[in-house]
């Protein structure tokens, strides 16, 4: 069942399945939360309470919001939190990875632990070396750039077919529902305005973050030349002893979707260490 939390006249759709300690799912841009239909009920079946979350502008949640940046939807990760009671672990996807960064810096009180996958935590220096060598890299980044500037859905989902190179098998309802949300008035326009943002705001507070995080990379992922490099940038830039890195061979930049089986069992020590049970 749907349900939505108000927050200054907009509203978070969210859903909530098991029972035990809280575990938060956000989704990246241009998505919803059904990117977590294979691990939501994985993690609940496990004994855990999880409420995914349509981060604001995306899936049922509504349009209109005031900002699209990392610090808005962490603004709202931690109001869900609270309104469920907290404290959570938030696994956050792409710029929801760095969302849940600077929610775990700014509300450390309620957020135990951060799961990030594929997640854009730093500013990204311009890597020309990097496009000349790597063609997925070179044709991932040609694709978003063209969304960013034209807001085509057909260049989103070429971008989608380079980031998971090896579709679930469920992928071509998954596609249709994917393209039939975009099509809605506005929601395009949220993807391109998330595009725009910078993750300048999510490295700014790595360095204060004080909770354990897990990085998680897939091989394959086209918005890097070099994935683990990124993800080792995020680790070394946390306090020491906090960060820890897995790379996932051959996925993608939705390693949640494209290999979900090797995600929960990544997924399952962290919340064990992080979260306690009643």
């Amino acid at each position: 069942m749907t349900e939505y939390l108000s927050i200054a006249g907009n509203t978070l759709a969210y859903d909530v399945t098991g029972q035990g300690p809280l575990v938060v799912l956000a989704h990246g841009i241009g998505d919803s939360r059904h990117s977590y239909r294979f691990l939501a009920p994985a993690l609940a079946a496990e004994g855990y309470q999880v409420a995914n979350v349509d981060i604001r502008g995306c899936g049922d949640s509504s349009l209109g919001w005031d900002g699209y940046s990392r610090t808005d939807i962490a603004g709202d990760l931690v109001a869900l939190v609270r309104h469920l009671g907290g404290p959570a672990v938030i696994i956050g996807q792409s710029i929801s990875g760095g969302a849940a960064t600077i929610a775990a810096a700014t509300a450390p009180e309620v957020i135990a632990g951060v799961i990030e996958l594929a997640p854009f935590t730093r500013a990204q220096p311009f890597d020309l070396g990097g496009l000349v060598r790597v063609k997925r890299f070179r044709a991932g980044y040609t694709q978003m750039a063209l969304v960013i500037m034209r807001g085509r859905l057909a260049n989103w989902t070429k971008y989608l077919d380079l980031a998971l190179p090896a579709k679930p098998a469920d992928w071509d309802s998954e596609l249709a529902r994917i393209e039939a949300k975009l099509n809605e008035p506005g929601r395009m326009k949220v993807l391109q305005a998330m595009c725009k943002t910078s993750p300048a705001d999510a490295g700014a507070q790595l360095r204060n973050v004080k909770c354990p995080v897990l990085i998680i990379e897939g091989s394959a992922d086209p918005d890097w030349a070099d994935p683990r490099a990124e993800g080792e940038k995020i680790v070394a830039d946390l306090p020491q002893g906090l960060g820890e890195l897995a790379v996932i061979d051959g996925a993608g930049h939705y390693p949640h979707a494209q290999l979900p089986d090797q995600v929960v069992a990544l997924t399952l020590p962290f919340l064990g260490k992080t979260l306690t049970r009643a």
